[in-house]
């Protein structure tokens, strides 16, 4: 139990002796010279094994429902007027900018689609006999044709050459299909290995089926929270049901009603044990705000304005789903640099929302780092090594390296503080190998870890 209180007592105290008490959403410190000469001793960069997705406890008619409103509407509220997906197999193929990452995790993606979605969904290695191809470019072009994108896939064949050329293209438009015959997806190359697995997921899923993200999702990475970045057990149902023999291109969202109770009873038969929950579409009102706080290019004024009234709302409507954590999380990560109590107590709120369903432990832990910054800011290093062990495991589960690594370099500051400099130690070199592949580079990986040992009181250090 998290001694709420006491810790929102110690941030009012902290924050008028010192300005360190921030949380993980500022910019990051510099690293010291003997950080920067630590590179040559870094560990080797840590991967995942074998994906162990948890199914989705939900009821069928509840996983019909959200088929339909993933499958028959775009993320801009437009309806699709058919139901559209390839013809198996499906074959797939990497090209330009390529780095090994993606090689290895298109890879470890195409086995898991396969095995658990049973879609036959096959690498090959020339491009142009591929109906999906993925092809890496550079960050920064990618960035200055489509500036909210960290990737995107378009429902046809397409060059980059092509498509930034700013000739008039048709065919990019996902209501103008019949029938999926092609696609392209754009990925940077010069990000971090897990932004580079996460557009594979993301995108390749959306090639495949789903072309809409929800915010309501609990459970899918079809969802702007960007809490899920890998695949769930939700996921492949979805795509399982896409591909399923009682679906065929061209069926209206009437036709898809009336068979897809069937179709998840047959393939999914433990979600006929679980009661269906109400049907609560997110309101366009909530979904302005929101999408205005979350948009980084926008002034922090304006975004906390956004960020208030998305809370607003979200109570209003009674919600008490992801919805209503994500704006408390979101209202807390933008007050956090001008009202640290303020921050605090709308994490702990998150948090309460969060810990309502096993589902949401990733949300969960991402709302448990922050807390862990301002415990470790102010002292409470006790509370910081219990959040830790608490979240780990499901970083891990959701395979997200990068706040896996936070936890454990957040542990190993603490643990330093009190002492315990042989666990420290371990701890850290842990951390390090994780946020190799979460990090974009080694300086990053070296500027985090300088950011968190930074939160620690100085009264503390070398205690």
């Amino acid at each position: 139990m998290i001694r709420h209180a006491r810790l929102l007592a110690a941030l009012a105290v902290a924050l008028l002796l010192s300005a360190c008490a921030q949380p993980f959403d500022t910019p990051p410190a510099q690293p010291s010279p003997e950080m920067i000469a630590a590179t040559r001793a870094l560990p080797p960069m840590k991967t995942f094994g074998a994906a162990h997705p948890e199914p989705p406890r939900r009821s069928n008619t509840e996983l019909a429902r959200d088929f339909i409103d993933l499958t028959m509407k775009l993320e801009n509220g437009e309806s699709l007027p058919v139901f559209t997906r390839f013809s198996e197999p499906v074959t797939i193929a990497l090209t330009g900018d390529v780095t090994p990452i993606f090689r290895t995790e298109l890879s470890r993606l195409v086995t898991r689609i396969r095995r658990e979605a049973g879609v036959d969904l096959r690498q090959v290695k020339a491009p142009d006999t591929a109906a999906i191809v993925i092809e890496a470019i550079a960050r920064a072009d990618l960035q200055s044709e489509v500036p909210a994108a960290a990737c995107f896939v378009l429902p046809r064949h397409i060059t980059w050459a092509e498509f930034s050329s700013r000739r008039r293209i048709s065919g990019l438009n996902w209501s103008g299909l019949t029938e999926r015959t092609a696609a392209t997806i754009f990925i940077p190359a010069d990000v971090s290995p897990q932004e580079i697995r996460d557009c594979l997921h993301e995108e390749t899923a959306q090639a495949l089926g789903p072309v809409n993200d929800l915010y309501r999702l609990e459970d899918s990475i079809f969802n702007d929270d960007n809490m899920h970045s890998v695949l769930t057990g939700f996921d492949m149902l979805i795509l399982k049901a896409t591909y399923d023999p009682a679906l065929r291109n061209g069926m209206t969202a009437g036709e898809l009603a009336a068979v897809l109770p069937g179709v998840f009873n047959r393939i999914n038969p433990a979600g006929r044990r679980y009661a269906t929950r109400p049907y609560e579409p997110s309101t366009k009102s909530w979904l302005r705000a929101i999408d205005g706080a979350l948009t980084p290019d926008r002034s922090m004024g304006a975004r906390r304005n956004s960020a208030t009234r998305a809370l607003e709302l979200a109570l209003d409507a009674g919600w008490d789903d992801t919805r209503l954590g994500l704006s408390f999380l979101t209202s807390g990560r933008l007050a956090a640099g001008g009202n640290g109590p303020q921050a605090l107590e709308d994490f702990f709120q998150a948090g309460y929302v969060y810990q309502q369903r096993d589902a949401t432990a990733i949300h969960g832990a991402n709302v448990g780092i922050q807390i862990s910054a301002f415990a470790l800011a102010t002292g409470e290093m006790d509370t910081v090594l219990r959040l830790a062990d608490k979240h780990i495991p499901a970083a891990e589960q959701a395979e997200n390296a990068a706040l896996l690594a936070d936890f454990l370099l957040v542990k190993a500051a603490a643990l330093d503080a009190l002492g315990r400099t042989g666990e420290a130690s371990a701890t850290r070199r842990d951390g390090y190998g994780w946020a190799r592949y979460g990090l974009r580079s080694d300086a990053d990986v070296l500027r985090r870890a300088a950011e968190i040992d930074a939160l620690v009181p100085r009264a503390l250090e070398g205690t």
